[in-house]
């Protein structure tokens, strides 16, 4: 996509947003305490309850759980790294994988949100935070958005 196009200069500018909410919920997890000592693990719990889709379950249960004070941390890491590769346009087709799958988690996680047997549309309607971000990690993938006011375009005229 050409660098001077309002679509791409609109994707630039849809990568720059999407980054300022992920450095903001990075440092929320990695400021403090708080989420990766108690927080992670509640979200974790109400996942295996009754929200993660049956065949995520397991994964949830014999992987992240016991590991839970770890992976709280990772994924603050991971969110201020998706934030900082976005906001800098620096790697970004790796971080728009990274935060696909984030979001591709996210989504396995909590799709029974509604409950069993809710109508369909709840089921996206439920999901209205983590799709359209899964969304644009692929749009942003696609039209790799870090050249466009990003230093992505620089690294590739360097090379």
């Amino acid at each position: 996509m050409p660098s001077s196009s309002a679509s791409s200069k609109a994707i630039a500018g849809a990568r720059i947003v999407t980054a300022v909410s992920f450095l903001l919920f990075g440092e929320y997890k990695l400021a403090g305490p708080g989420f990766a000592h108690g927080g992670f693990q509640g979200y974790l719990r109400g996942y295996v309850d009754g929200t993660a889709v049956s065949f995520y379950r397991p994964v949830l249960v014999h992987l992240v759980l016991p590991h839970a004070v770890l992976l709280g941390y990772m994924v603050g890491v991971l969110e201020t790294f998706i934030g900082l590769s976005l906001l800098l346009g620096l790697w970004v087709r790796p971080a728009s994988v990274l935060g696909a799958l984030f979001m591709l988690n996210l989504t396995l996680s909590t799709w029974w949100e509604p409950g069993h047997g809710a109508p369909l549309w709840r089921y996206f309607g439920a999901e209205l935070d983590t799709v359209p971000l899964l969304l644009l990690f692929i749009i942003f993938f696609a039209t790799d958005a870090g050249t466009v006011w990003g230093l992505d375009g620089r690294r590739r005229a360097w090379v």
